[in-house]
């Protein structure tokens, strides 16, 4: 065993969390006899909270609303967390006389990785359902894939702004749709991107009568795992994975920068199935 370390998932509210679950087992199956605690911190008390980590302490998970506001805490912001404009990860780097924070996001890798999962790796046509946080994340795995003119759908432009920014950003140009739209653009979309509450994407499921062959549709919501639009687009002949798969593989990634190894995401999947 190496020597005891400590990490966590902040936010508010934080008892739902299945971070520890997934970090835990991952520690414990890389032999690592460290803590992973869930703590409670409400935006206010962030800085704080930051300022009081020390040596001991490995890195941090970030869950809402926190992924914003840890932006100016940290010392280094990765490339691609600068792009999409959220962390969800920090990573504590003893260096001499200091700490210094790394911060990163995850959510875009866990995206990628999901989709991949379901056979696509490389597309052009995609959609991304809903406008904020996670659907900046959605904006840059599929650019990442080689979408570049994502059709995005939403129920108000005017609060896709950040989205809109970072896609300025990226080199991206999302094109904006609304709901009543959303049934024709699916029907012809190599992978989609759900980011919206299960019972918002419930009210396209009934709309839905094929699915391009080969098709991808991840759904961010893994409460519940299987949601009416997932079913929808599966019984139309499309891939459906689940948001599961996307909370494993962004998790996953954590792990690997925190610790500085491999995941062990068998582990980790089978730890996540039954916290579930």
């Amino acid at each position: 065993m190496q020597a005891s370390r400590r990490a966590g998932v902040l936010g508010h509210p934080i008892a739902h969390s299945l971070s520890p679950a997934l970090h835990r087992a991952a520690y414990a199956e890389l032999g690592l006899d460290w803590e992973y605690g869930a703590h409670d911190v409400v935006e206010a008390d962030l800085p704080a909270f930051v300022a009081g980590l020390d040596s001991q302490w490995a890195g941090l998970s970030l869950t809402m609303p926190l992924k914003v506001a840890a932006l100016p805490l940290v010392d280094f912001v990765e490339p691609m967390a600068k792009l999409v404009g959220a962390i969800n990860t920090i990573v504590v780097q003893p260096v001499t006389d200091h700490l210094q924070l790394v911060g990163a996001n995850t959510d875009v890798h866990g995206v990628v990785s999901a989709v991949a999962e379901g056979g696509v790796s490389r597309a052009e046509r995609g959609v991304i359902l809903g406008g904020g946080a996670t659907a900046t994340s959605a904006l840059a795995a599929l650019g990442r894939i080689g979408v570049t003119r994502p059709a995005v759908v939403v129920r108000n432009r005017a609060r896709a702004g950040s989205l809109l920014r970072a896609a300025t950003k990226m080199g991206v140009e999302p094109r904006f749709f609304a709901f009543e739209q959303a049934p024709e653009l699916l029907a012809d979309a190599q992978v989609v991107v759900s980011t919206v509450p299960a019972d918002a994407g419930a009210t396209l499921a009934s709309a839905l009568t094929t699915a391009p062959a080969g098709a991808v549709l991840l759904d961010a919501v893994y409460s519940p795992v299987d949601t009416g639009l997932g079913l929808a687009w599966e019984r139309a002949g499309g891939v459906f994975v689940r948001g599961t798969r996307m909370l494993l593989h962004q998790a996953g990634e954590q792990v690997r920068l925190i610790t500085g190894r491999d995941a062990p995401l068998e582990a980790m999947a089978t730890a996540l199935q039954r916290a579930l």
